[in-house]
């Protein structure tokens, strides 16, 4: 069915087709019947399938990626897909509109999308509010959290704990994205002085609470080993619950697509980040000596792909990219190869 509709998505720009889908999910959710037949057609539950990671339960280890739902006004409409969890956001204290449009851009001959979103969110207490009123029935939802674009990175702790307050009681789990490409400045907070500020102030304001929140840190695959180094070490040190591995690119080697295409600014995702992502797991994940949950994602397009990211050491693992170009279904075709 998605490869009969794909030709007609894809005439249009990527990123008013993705409103127009999503708008159409949400008349279709109130429609009698229709989340149900979703469900049919696309949820494979098993027990097999279920998981327990950093101290909560999954039914399943198939997230949907952060950046699909900015401001968790689709949840219940994507996990009809079958998801075993879904991550909102990235989010930032006040509302921000992102870069200028066009933003999004489809590397078709790559199976690949450059994005210079820009943390465009509508502001952590419109999300706060949305996610007080979404039906979960055992889904999981994550928090992803970052600075405002005019927060300068020396007060940017500020930000991070500002969403995470506000969140604090909504989501289950967060993380903290100091790894996109697309706002000026960010990546800087993931040497290890800035970024060791930032994990141990949420450290501190977990651990006031009586309910503590597993926290994890995304990180990008352009790190050298010997930031990755740093990382496993800061992990271990703030004792955060594990990392996400990884975000977007901004390398373009290898790629098949013309250069007027390549040349376009932003965080470059999809397939040609398949085997750096896997890379970057199964680094993390001997270096630490399996010492914590690692979430992959990164050009995650087939079953075969995500059998390779739990087998480098991904805990679970999430689709974005591979959810465009491969259409809902390959949630389901993930799970029945993990249930064999």
């Amino acid at each position: 069915m998605y490869k009969l509709i794909k030709p007609i998505f894809f005439k249009f720009n990527p990123e008013s087709i993705h409103y127009n889908v999503t708008d159409t999910l949400k008349l279709m959710q109130k429609v009698w019947g229709f989340p149900r037949l979703m469900q049919y057609i696309y949820n494979l539950e098993h027990p097999s399938l279920k998981k327990t990671v950093f101290g909560l339960d999954f039914k399943n280890p198939v997230g949907l990626g952060a950046g699909f739902d900015k401001n968790g006004e689709f949840i219940e409409e994507f996990a009809n897909f079958g998801f075993g969890f879904i991550e909102v956001g990235t989010v930032t204290p006040l509302p921000q509109p992102g870069n200028d449009k066009p933003r999004m851009f489809r590397l078709k001959a790559d199976d690949a999308l450059i994005n210079r979103m820009g943390f465009n969110n509508k502001g952590v207490e419109v999300l706060a509010r949305k996610l007080k009123t979404v039906k979960r029935d055992g889904l999981i939802i994550g928090g992803n959290i970052g600075k405002n674009k005019n927060t300068p990175n020396q007060y940017a702790v500020s930000d991070y704990v500002k969403c995470f307050d506000v969140l604090f009681d909504v989501v289950d789990y967060f993380v903290v994205n100091v790894s996109s490409p697309n706002t000026p400045g960010l990546r800087d907070l993931q040497e290890k002085e800035p970024l060791m500020n930032i994990l141990n102030t949420l450290q501190k304001r977990n651990l006031k609470n009586n309910i503590s929140r597993p926290i994890l840190l995304k990180i990008a695959p352009d790190l050298t080993n010997s930031q990755l180094d740093d990382i496993v070490e800061m992990v271990q040190e703030t004792k955060i619950a594990g990392v996400i591995a990884t975000n977007t690119t901004i390398t373009r080697e290898g790629l098949y697509s013309s250069e007027s295409e390549i040349n376009e600014v932003g965080g470059l995702s999809g397939k040609p980040l398949t085997k750096r992502s896997t890379e970057v797991i199964r680094y993390l994940s001997q270096k630490s000596n399996h010492s914590f949950p690692i979430i992959g994602v990164g050009g995650i397009h087939s079953a075969k792909d995500a059998q390779e990211k739990l087998d480098a050491g991904a805990s679970l693992i999430q689709i974005y990219t591979g959810f465009v170009y491969e259409g809902p279904g390959l949630v389901k075709r993930i799970l029945k190869v993990l249930v064999k």
